[in-house]
């Protein structure tokens, strides 16, 4: 049987955590539940805190309980993951906001995504006789860190728009704890840790062979740390400690950006000091399609949220709850309008200050008209080519008592990103900028000062102008399709946030490393629907019931009438949903 919902009580909060299984589940009451529909979601009237580890939701809670806003208990839950989920994320990576002001009714998007170094060149890497950047290593990180100064340029819009009791030392206070003093190891963390310690792979893993690796987050005799294990890492802590006392600046003017700089350099990497001083978060204006009585919300290109928001512009021209959920129609639908979506986004999608990117038109009524004719619904397309215009990470979600919503989406690429912790700084920077292509003629080509092709899309759902649903996942490939799954699951068939995540989940596409293109679906979708898929044409793949390939999502739901707030976490990760 799969692992049932297990029933907690937190610093106050009523919490859910687990997932229910097809035989059934318990509820937070700890009564077991014959139907998952009768499960209960975590629910409150003032702050709902969601995210990928219960040590990182506690931290976002506990500054909702002094006080502090939703920008303010994100960047405290964020900055724990920074350190007690280092598989996929941290201080070293990149993210992307989406913000909805109570006072104002405003929707702002802001992208901290770091840009290639002032050095990255195409002939640099081609010199060195290579025909792709190295997925791991000093030369797989190209690109500056914009995590912190996303938290600094969402703290400062926070702190004058929306008021806080909280000041920018106390949201590093958790996180420089579980540094100092270390964290009991999860069972993501030892699984990740495990995969990426294998010296037969040389390319993606064997990431031991970095000093700072080993160092940081192996024990003294090269082993992993194991599930309970207590896991410390001081030089972070005095990083976070810097940070805290000194701002933002101290991380890309200071000390810390010097030795981050010079042991990059040490070693042949591209990164300078200037590429430092000169990074800064942008605020953006933020993508949105309507989708049924709801508008969807999304970050622009460089991120996929354009992806994301195309399938829903699609799915509008279909009655999905006639389709019925959890069929073969239903699958197969979203699997071919996210085909649609991905030709599209693999012809256009880079950084727009270096090309034009039609937005308009890939976002339109009728470009979504014309995508949904194409599709058939007794046939898979095997391929996809994008109509020419008419014209490893962690998501959270945060809404406060008063209204105020974040959605936010941090990451270091893939699982412990470079695999290079430069000394003294305990910091894991990125390897995001591999994902540059060295062909002169892609779209996403290598260039100095360029933001490459992001995954990371963190989404929000209004209705008449006041967040209805704040929701995202990591998982690459995998969000934009997630996040379709999500929004069907509630908006047309009305499932609780909870009942929605849990749901059987499919991948189409690749994940990194992988050789080919296929259609993973999760075992608890009934064989019969699988082999109508097969039959349809799609290359199913059965993969685990629960597996964390499908991604960590998360969502809060608020209702319109009430405003009450209904959390959710995923069962694939060792996440919690909590408010109070």
């Amino acid at each position: 049987m799969i692992k049932a919902s297990i029933c907690m009580r937190l610093a106050g909060a009523i919490v859910l955590s687990g997932a229910y299984s097809a035989a059934g589940a318990f509820d937070i009451t700890g009564k077991y539940c014959d139907t998952p529909s009768r499960c209960i979601n975590p629910t409150t009237t003032q702050g709902m805190v969601t995210t990928s580890n219960y040590l990182a939701t506690q931290a976002g809670l506990q500054i909702l309980r002094d006080g502090g806003n939703a920008i303010d208990a994100a960047i405290a839950a964020a900055a724990t993951l920074a350190v007690v989920y280092p598989q996929m994320t941290t201080i070293g990576g990149d993210n992307f906001w989406l913000i909805y002001n109570a006072k104002t009714g405003e929707m702002r998007a802001l992208n901290a995504s770091g840009r290639s170094g002032e050095k990255a060149t195409i002939d640099f890497y081609k010199q060195k006789g290579l025909s792709k950047i190295p997925a791991r290593g000093y030369l797989a990180a190209n690109t500056v860190p914009g995590v912190v100064s996303g938290w600094d340029e969402a703290y400062r819009y926070g702190q004058k728009s929306m008021g806080s009791k909280v000041k920018w030392p106390q949201l590093l206070d958790s996180a420089i704890g579980y540094a100092e003093n270390g964290f009991a190891v999860t069972p993501s963390l030892e699984k990740w840790s495990n995969i990426n310690v294998n010296p037969a792979d040389q390319e993606f893993r064997n990431l031991q062979r970095f000093d700072g690796f080993k160092h940081t987050y192996l024990k003294p005799d090269g082993s992993i740390y194991h599930v309970g294990e207590v896991l410390k890492q001081p030089e972070l802590a005095g990083t976070l400690r810097t940070i805290a006392s000194d701002g933002a600046k101290a991380f890309y003017q200071g000390a810390i950006a010097k030795k981050i700089v010079d042991e990059l350099q040490q070693n042949g990497g591209l990164l300078t000091m200037k590429d430092f001083s000169s990074h800064k978060a942008d605020w953006v204006t933020p993508l949105k399609v309507n989708y049924r009585d709801t508008v969807a919300y999304n970050l622009p290109p460089n991120t996929q949220g354009m992806a994301s928001l195309e399938i829903l512009n699609v799915l509008n021209n279909f009655d999905v709850k006639k389709l019925g959920e959890g069929t073969a129609d239903y699958y197969h639908l979203i699997i071919e309008a996210t085909k649609e979506a991905f030709a599209d986004r693999d012809k256009y999608l880079t950084d727009p200050a270096f090309n034009k990117i039609p937005l308009d038109y890939l976002l339109s009524r009728e470009h979504g008209v014309d995508q949904a004719k194409r599709i058939q619904m007794a046939h898979a397309a095997t391929s996809v080519q994008p109509l020419d215009p008419k014209g490893d990470t962690i998501w959270l979600g945060v809404v406060d008592k008063d209204g105020n919503a974040v959605s936010l989406i941090q990451s270091v690429y893939h699982d412990f990103g470079s695999g290079i912790v430069p000394k003294g700084t305990g910091v894991l920077l990125q390897n995001r900028g591999s994902f540059f292509s060295l062909d002169k003629n892609h779209v996403n080509h290598l260039e100095p000062g360029k933001r490459t092709f992001h995954t990371l899309n963190p989404a929000m759902l209004t209705k008449n102008g006041k967040p209805l649903l704040v929701y995202g996942t990591m998982g690459g490939e995998g969000q934009p399709q997630t996040q379709a799954a999500i929004v069907t699951r509630i908006v047309d068939f009305g499932m609780s946030p909870q009942d929605a995540i849990n749901g059987p989940r499919w991948l189409h596409g690749r994940t990194w490393g992988a050789a080919s293109n296929d259609l993973k679906v999760e075992g608890r979708v009934p064989s019969a629907v699988t082999d109508e898929l097969k039959k349809r044409g799609h290359p199913i793949n059965v993969v685990d019931d629960y597996t964390d390939t499908m991604g960590h999502a998360g969502a809060i739901w608020i209702d319109p009438a009430s405003k009450v707030r209904y959390g959710a976490t995923d069962p694939r990760g060792d996440g919690l949903a909590a408010g109070y």
